[in-house]
């Protein structure tokens, strides 16, 4: 990998190897499970809420590298985060995949995920845990999105 293009580059990989929030909440106050057919993802994401703040996720996924790297990335990065911080992440990983932005400077993280936009059929993988995390936020708030 000398272009930085491959996609599965080594970040996606230690970060999906990593796994960080995989497990599952003794007491969650929200949840979601999402499927992407296609190529077979399955997520399943919760959460704990203190005032419409994460305060803790985890995680069941089974899927290819950017689907688990996309969930582990959410395990380091969510708590403390609201409903709207994960939907302006989600927006921007969806700019991102569509190569209509760069990473935003509070989600650089983001940048690995880069070389997906030139497959268009693994955009899904990538943001499946992103909107199974969103999900998750809004059966706990009520939001009917």
């Amino acid at each position: 990998m000398s272009d930085g293009l491959e996609l599965y580059q080594d970040a996606i990989k230690r970060l999906a190897n990593a796994a960080y929030g995989a497990s599952q909440l003794a007491s969650a106050d929200g949840e979601a499970k999402l499927n992407n057919p296609l190529c077979g993802d399955r997520v399943v994401m919760q959460v704990a809420l203190s005032n419409g703040h994460i305060t803790a996720i985890a995680h069941q996924t089974k899927g290819c590298l950017l689907c688990k790297a996309a969930a582990s990335l959410l395990g380091a990065r969510g708590a403390g985060l609201d409903a709207a911080a994960i939907d302006a992440a989600t927006d921007a990983l969806e700019a991102l995949l569509h190569g209509q932005a760069a990473a935003p400077a509070d989600w650089p993280e983001l940048a690995m995920f880069r070389p997906a936009h030139a497959y268009p059929s693994r955009h899904k993988c990538a943001l499946l845990p992103f909107h199974a995390l969103q999900a998750a936020m809004r059966s706990r708030i009520g939001d009917t999105r």
